[in-house]
């Protein structure tokens, strides 16, 4: 690398570090963040221009770089697995930093309370997933988990495990998500049956269905707000 092109022989307030402590995390650009997790260069290229070639890998958009495995971060030139890992770890933070936030809610009141948890744990998947959240009666979450994973194009929900494990946590209310890594919003037939068979089954042992989620990407559908459910 030349040294010009050093990040050390910058000057400090152009230096990511030094430029976040004076000047605060708001200041930096994207890549300047991503510099500060890859943490050095190689002898081509500097931190910053590395983060810059993963952030091109990705279109210049962070939802993207979500998606990307370590594997895949790997394929840029100069990152290597712990870089790569590191950058990973990074973003997960995020994802559950912001499902956190939603987690203390009071109580959920509306699909877009029950879609600010599960969006970021089913936004940045390749394959899809199926997740339950677990509510008293006060429509607060007790629990949440994935309960099954499957391929592109569907994952199967056994209603008996969901079942169980609204007994074990004493929930009296159910909220149900499962995500399309097509993109396509729209429920297919088989979602609608699973959703009519989940919530007859939930409704003899006296808990309520209160939403079937879909999740594409950062948008949602929500089978009871369409009139579905």
């Amino acid at each position: 690398m030349n040294q010009s092109n050093s990040i050390k022989n910058w000057s400090e307030d152009e230096r990511p570090r030094e430029k976040m402590m004076q000047k605060g995390t708001t200041a930096l650009t994207d890549a300047e963040l991503l510099a500060i997790l890859i943490s050095s260069g190689t002898k081509e290229k500097s931190a910053l221009d590395l983060a810059r070639d993963i952030l091109s890998l990705a279109h210049n958009n962070l939802h993207e770089l979500g998606r990307l495995s370590v594997p895949e971060l790997q394929k840029t030139k100069g990152i290597g697995e712990a870089r790569a890992i590191t950058i990973a770890a990074a973003l997960e933070l995020g994802r559950r930093r912001q499902m956190g936030e939603a987690l203390q809610r009071a109580a959920i009141t509306q699909s877009a309370d029950a879609a600010e948890i599960a969006i970021p744990l089913m936004r940045d998947l390749n394959h899809e997933v199926f997740c339950v959240l677990y509510l008293n009666q006060a429509n607060r979450v007790i629990r949440h988990e994935i309960i099954s994973s499957g391929g592109l194009t569907g994952t199967v929900a056994d209603i008996r495990i969901i079942l169980k494990n609204a007994v074990l946590q004493n929930a009296n209310k159910l909220i149900v998500a499962h995500n399309h890594p097509s993109g396509n919003l729209q429920p297919s037939h088989a979602d609608k049956e699973l959703t009519k068979k989940m919530k007859e089954a939930v409704e003899w042992m006296d808990i309520k269905l209160l939403d079937h989620l879909i999740v594409a990407g950062t948008n949602y559908l929500s089978m009871a707000d369409e009139g579905i459910l």
